[in-house]
C-alpha cells in the first residue's frame, strides 16, 4: 500500500480567516483534474467501503477530524486521521477500498479527483465486508 501518499500541506493563519492549501498541478499525487467536491460526515458515522476502479482521490479535512481507513482487500489496513491540526492531503490511487468515520461534531472533507463522477466506475460494499475494529 506504498502508493498511498500523505502530504503535509501549507496553512496560512490570518486574523480575518485562515487559508488551507490542498493541491497544485505540480503537487505529488496530482495526475489530472476531473472534479472537486465537499462531503460532510456526522460524528461517529462511517461512510464506506468504496473502491474506485480508475479515480484517484485527494482528500483533506479543513474542518473537524476524520479517520480514514484504507485496505487492499487482502487483510492489510492503513489508518490516517486528518484535521486542521494535522493538516495534510491524503492521495488514494484506484483499486483500494476506503471508509471514513467522523470524529468531531462537524466534519468537512474535500476531494479533488482526477475524473468526473461515474457511478459505473466505483464499487460499494457493506461495512461488515472487512473485519476492521472502529
Amino acid at each position: 500500500m506504498n502508493k498511498i501518499l500523505l502530504t503535509k500541506e501549507k496553512q496560512i493563519f490570518h486574523e480575518k480567516g485562515d487559508i488551507f492549501h490542498i493541491m497544485k498541478k505540480s503537487s505529488d499525487g496530482f495526475s489530472d483534474f476531473g472534479e472537486a467536491y465537499f462531503t460532510t460526515i456526522k460524528q461517529n458515522e462511517i461512510k464506506g467501503w468504496k473502491k474506485h476502479k480508475k479515480m484517484t482521490l485527494n482528500l483533506a479535512v479543513p474542518i473537524g477530524e476524520v479517520e480514514f481507513v484504507i485496505t487492499d482487500g487482502k487483510g492489510h489496513f492503513s489508518n490516517y486521521t486528518l484535521s486542521p491540526e494535522k493538516y495534510s492531503r491524503l492521495t488514494i490511487p484506484p483499486c483500494f477500498w476506503v471508509a471514513f468515520r467522523g470524529i468531531s461534531d462537524l466534519n468537512l472533507v474535500i476531494n479533488i479527483a482526477d475524473l468526473e463522477h461515474n457511478p459505473d466506475e466505483a464499487e460499494n460494499i457493506d461495512l461488515e465486508s472487512f473485519k476492521y475494529e472502529w
